[in-house]
């Protein structure tokens, strides 16, 4: 008895960076606006300034959990205007800034108040959890 060997796949080219589809019945991004995307270069004047606390995302565009995080960070910067400034910086982008922070892994997520780091968290997490993780920054 021979069998016939599976026929040879040739799968179709994998997007290094696919988008996040909107949330069904809203094809706007939710408040995409609120999340400041610096560099290097505008880190201290984004991040480090006084005023409220900043949460800052350190992202890569090929990072699936990254991409998983960026509606829920969209949606805690619109909830908390005022009280929380969000920051994306893509770590391929701009090394200095990242190493500066001691970066290892993406997702990570940096709280600053007054320039300084009071909290860390590495990987993507839902909007309750982050939002249980931040209470004390907000508070």
């Amino acid at each position: 008895m021979t069998t016939n060997p599976a026929p040879a796949r040739n799968p179709a080219p994998r997007d290094p960076a696919p988008t996040v589809p909107a949330p069904a019945g809203n094809p706007a991004p939710v408040a995409a606006a609120t999340v400041k995307v610096t560099s290097d270069a505008d880190f201290a004047a984004d991040a480090l300034s006084p005023g409220p606390p900043v949460l800052v995302q350190f992202t890569a565009a090929w990072c699936g959990p990254c991409r998983r995080l960026k509606p829920v960070l969209a949606a805690l910067a619109a909830e908390e205007e005022g009280r929380l400034r969000v920051v994306e910086i893509d770590v391929d982008h701009n090394p200095a800034t990242t190493v500066r922070h001691g970066v290892l892994a993406t997702p990570t997520l940096l709280v600053l108040k007054d320039g300084e780091p009071v909290k860390s968290l590495v990987g993507a997490r839902s909007k309750r959890k982050l939002r249980q993780e931040l209470a004390d920054v907000l508070d």
